[in-house]
């Protein structure tokens, strides 16, 4: 199968698993995502290096290899985006499987394994019109200052979710109109779903505006928007001035 269908596949097969493993476990939040984190990664590293042997791998459940460095081809996984969102049994959460050629996120899939979906670079889905007002996306728990003030310049909702993966696709799927994110992140927070947003034809790029690079030495990627493109210029002068 070529690499964005193997990427759907893995993903919702380890979304299965969590949302298996989250029925059958009666255990504390933190216990249950480090489960999570542990079986998902499992099951998604033994099937690419079963099914690619050849590309190389970054996980986040995983030291990094330095020999990746070299490989023009490499695997990005996030195996449960939003443990703590999992733990909580909340539903905005994800699995990314991610693939970046010569550092470009070039294909993938974010699963949303407790709403039944699954989004892929193969079959990206129409895009919806943005609201009005505009809907902004944040962290439930540590809302970027600059996306809060972006959202007062435009006007926009403040919309709390988990997971950076949940935040991407609700762009996606029209349930919000501007995921920015300056608080942190790594490559395998975005890689999946940059990869997706980009082939719907949203634009994903760093906050400001220079493109998102993977297989880095040092694997922080700490900010990102994604967005329509034609709001684009507008959220990325707003965070200029801020």
């Amino acid at each position: 199968m070529n690499d964005a269908a193997l990427a759907r596949k893995l993903a919702t097969e380890a979304g299965q698993l969590l949302l298996r493993l989250r029925d059958n476990e009666d255990t504390n939040a933190k216990a249950l995502g480090d489960e999570g984190d542990r079986a998902a990664n499992r099951l998604i590293l033994d099937a690419l290096r079963r099914e690619r042997p050849h590309d190389a791998i970054l996980s986040e459940e995983e030291t990094a290899d330095p020999a990746r460095l070299q490989a023009r081809r490499i695997w990005i996984v996030d195996p449960l985006d939003g443990t703590r969102e999992y733990g909580e049994r909340r539903d905005d959460w994800a699995v990314h499987v991610g693939l970046s050629i010569d550092g470009v996120a070039a294909q993938g899939a974010v699963a949303l394994p407790a709403l039944g979906a699954c989004f892929c670079t193969q079959f990206p889905p129409v895009l919806q019109a943005e609201s009005r007002p505009l809907r902004m996306l944040v962290s439930r728990t540590r809302p970027a200052r600059e996306a809060i003030a972006v959202a007062e310049a435009l006007g926009a909702e403040l919309v709390a979710m988990g997971s950076a993966g949940a935040k991407a696709m609700a762009v996606l799927r029209g349930e919000a109109d501007i995921y920015l994110h300056t608080g942190g992140q790594y490559e395998w927070d975005n890689c999946a779903p940059a990869a997706v947003a980009l082939a719907a034809g949203l634009h994903a790029s760093r906050v400001d505006g220079s493109p998102l690079v993977y297989n880095r030495a040092d694997p922080l990627l700490p900010d990102l928007l994604i967005c329509h493109r034609d709001r684009a210029a507008e959220v990325l002068g707003l965070v200029r001035g801020f």
